[in-house]
């Protein structure tokens, strides 16, 4: 390895997470199919839902053709469930009589849709939260019962104690769910809202719901310290966590929320270092459905558009949001994490594509829904049009999503808040990038524009990150005072440290990486014991390379960082660090030194050559690297990915992950196709709807069309190099369509077409 690269990698807090060929694949449909012995089960399940709200026995239920005996089903929901309609929301328990479970889960929670004609607010915003904070898995199923099609269901993961056990590492500590006993409505007085109502739990106990075998005084205690301590509160709560929750809720216009008239939906969980860590739950009415912020109603998309992105920042009512923005600390890091969000998701536009896929993946169980609770046309129109989503004073405007949040970025990135001078970060460097056991090494940044810069650490997965100040004064590992080299000296005090940067400046503030501490650096003790790192992937391979039998496959390239050869015998690769022994390298598999290793993810063992037993998630999954020992080497946890668009290591071998043209088998190289170049492919066409000729315009050469319909069949492809093409639709039967185009380079954008 050079002496001057830095030995660690981007890792993300949900390294025991895959999500291949997985319960909550985004890419798949699941079938529930329910069987009870009793013909009246909806009267009984509406009785229990007005009443004790008891499970009822169903006989069977089979997930994917897996049977299970004896399941617990009820009906679940507060405004989304009316006993007058077919399809209401359900939770199903496979251990409410026996002990059973599947992949691992044991609690089911399903939601009809009844506030999202899209039907993907909840799937798309779970999506985009998960690369910031903990937050549930969610996908789409099919519901059958007595053999009869229910509809179609958005499934997300129950927060259980085995979610909080899976995230973050306990489960019997004191847990709350922050919803009202009752449900909340316009009536509500009783609110999760962390106001300090005195010493006694009976004025809690109507608004918040204990998890565990105890905790009112744990809650008593964080609402008194929040409102009479709120500089001692980072004692008691992660507020980087908590930082996240109030920029998500904000920026999707969740107002559902925390942030909104009701204060609910999300979940406290005290972890082993007496921290409350918040998880946001029920994004059914996210992206601007529900419209009662606490201080006003938004009854119009423009009016949500422009909802302030300091909410609340000065009103008692809400004492997490006013008394964490009142710490100018908190609140710049609260406002580089809003940006941050803009800048991934919204600011090139690269949720659409997300968007799309999703409404790509249901059309055709929506338009089988026997208890669709919208019209095909409205769930087609949604994505980009408002359509009204039903009355009353909690909302009846359902937003076009595009239209909300492509309004609400260039609204927010127009703003002073962010276009003040913010702190830039660069050059991370180690002192020693091989350190041992009770060394002390330095840790270096290049940080221009801060006031003061802080080196955020831990050495323990769960623990908190400590925060400690970084100096420029030649003194610290920096070499040189005042040169915006800033440094700090810590003990490397075990196996791993895991660490990220912060820079502060009068207003905003930077994070290295940006998602800390979501994510975060790591040194490793001996670095130069493992000098094998995973170094590119491609996880949706159309064009790029074929296999020796011609097969386009996922592949998964390692490089060797050493001057000297290594022998991966019996070296392990897995997409599930559950089994972290799923795939051995066969014997006498060497990879030269500074050299190159493609192992193809096709699940096709029998074929020649390095080929793993499982294959790669395009939605995103975690691939681990391990030694004979079973000690892992190398992982990482990868986001969605994009079709004949590589994630790699820059610089090779050594560097951060980052989209790239794939470099098979070769060096990376920053020719790369980051979102920001990815989407800015401009495409418009006319017009459209259209019953005949379809023009459309780019502002640069076409070389590739292809024109799919929504379950993703290709149905006609063209090669171009113009910057206007015509299609001719008169042939084609009424419906949606997508049209997709690419320029010389690969990068694609997409236009859905409605043929009249």
């Amino acid at each position: 390895m050079n002496s001057k690269s830095c030995f660690f990698s981007i890792l993300l807090l949900l390294p025991f997470l895959s999500f291949s060929q997985h319960f909550y694949d985004m890419d798949v449909i699941q079938t529930l199919e329910i069987t009870f012995d009793q013909p009246n089960w909806d009267a009984l399940m509406d009785a229990e839902k007005a009443g004790d709200g008891n499970y009822i026995l169903a006989s069977s239920l089979s997930i994917n053709g897996t049977v299970y005996d004896s399941v617990g089903v009820k009906y679940k929901g507060n405004s989304t469930y009316n006993p007058n309609q077919a399809k209401n929301p359900l939770h199903i328990e496979l251990d409410t009589y026996k002990e059973q479970d599947y992949q691992g889960y044991s609690d089911i929670k399903l939601s009809n849709g009844a506030k999202d004609p899209s039907f993907i607010r909840e799937v798309l915003s779970y999506s985009i939260i998960r690369q910031y904070m903990d937050a549930p898995l969610s996908n789409y199923a099919n519901v059958y019962i007595n053999g009869s099609l229910i509809g179609l269901y958005s499934n997300s993961e129950s927060i259980s104690k085995k979610f909080v056990n899976s995230r973050f590492g306990s489960k019997s500590n004191t847990f709350i769910k922050c919803n009202p006993i009752d449900g909340a409505g316009p009536q509500s007085t009783d609110l999760p809202d962390l106001v300090y109502n005195g010493p006694d739990s009976s004025a809690y106990d109507a608004a918040y719901e204990l998890k565990s075998d105890y905790g009112w005084k744990d809650l008593i205690n964080f609402c008194d310290t929040l409102a009479n301590a709120s500089t001692e509160i980072d004692k008691l709560l992660d507020v980087d966590r908590a930082l996240w929750m109030l920029a998500l809720d904000n920026v999707l216009v969740n107002l559902d929320s925390y942030i909104g008239q009701f204060t609910q939906n999300y979940y406290l969980y005290k972890d082993d270092f007496n921290r409350f860590l918040p998880i946001i739950w029920d994004l059914n009415e996210s992206l601007g459905v529900f419209s009662m912020t606490g201080s006003g109603n938004l009854n119009n998309t423009s009016s949500k558009q422009q909802m302030s992105h300091l909410l609340h920042e000065n009103d008692n009512d809400f004492p997490l949001i006013k008394n964490l923005l009142d710490n100018q600390l908190y609140r710049n890091m609260y406002l580089a994490h809003v940006k941050t969000i803009l800048q991934e998701n919204f600011e090139d536009g690269s949720y659409f594509n997300t968007a799309l896929d999703l409404q790509v993946t249901i059309d055709e169980a929506f338009q089988a829904d026997p208890s669709a609770l919208f019209s095909y046309n409205n769930f087609a129109s949604n994505l980009e049009n408002d359509v009204m989503s039903g009355g009353g004073p909690m909302g009846g405007n359902a937003p076009g999503i595009t239209k909300l949040m492509d309004g609400r970025s260039d609204f927010l990135l127009g703003l002073t808040d962010f276009n003040v001078i913010k702190p830039t970060i660069s050059d991370i460097t180690l002192s020693n990038n091989e350190p041992q056991i009770d060394d002390n090494i330095f840790v270096t940044a290049n940080v221009v524009e801060a006031n003061e810069v802080y080196l955020g650490y831990r050495n323990s997965k769960y623990a908190p990150f400590q925060r400690v100040l970084m100096f420029d004064d030649g003194l610290h590992g920096d070499m040189v005072a005042g040169d915006n080299i800033y440094g700090v000296e810590i003990n490397i005090d075990a196996l791993s440290i895991d660490f990220y940067i912060y820079g502060n400046a009068d207003d905003i503030g930077t994070f290295s990486p940006a998602r800390a501490e979501h994510e975060y650096y790591e040194i490793r003790v001996g670095g130069s014991l493992e000098n094998v790192v995973i170094n590119e992937f491609l996880a949706s391979n159309d064009i790029t390379q074929a296999d020796q039998d011609g097969d386009f496959d996922d592949w998964i390239e390692l490089y060797n960082n050493s001057n000297q050869d290594v022998d991966l015998s019996s070296y392990f690769l897995t997409d599930d660090v559950g089994e972290l022994d799923q795939w051995s390298f066969p014997e006498n598999t060497t990879i030269s030194a500074n050299g190159y290793l493609i192992v193809w993810a096709d699940d096709d063992t029998d074929q020649e050559g390095l080929h793993a037993n499982f294959k790669l998630s395009a939605n995103g999954e975690t691939l681990v690297l391990s030694n004979p020992n079973l000690e892992i080497v190398d992982q990482l946890t990868f986001p969605g990915q994009l079709t004949d668009i590589s994630y790699g290591r820059y610089p090779n071998g050594t560097g951060n992950f980052t989209e790239m043209q794939p470099t098979f088998d070769g060096e990376n190289l920053l020719t790369t196709a980051t979102k920001e170049t990815q989407n800015s492919l401009t495409l418009s066409a006319s017009p459209n709807p259209t019953s005949d000729l379809l023009f459309v315009y780019a502002d640069r050469a076409i070389t590739e069309s292809a024109v799919y319909n929504l379950s993703g069949q290709l149905l006609q492809s063209r090669s171009h190099e113009m910057n206007e093409i015509t299609f001719d639709f008169s042939k084609f039967a009424k419906g949606m369509y997508i049209l997709r185009c690419s320029d010389k380079i690969g990068v694609q954008n997409y236009i859905r077409i409605a043929v009249q």
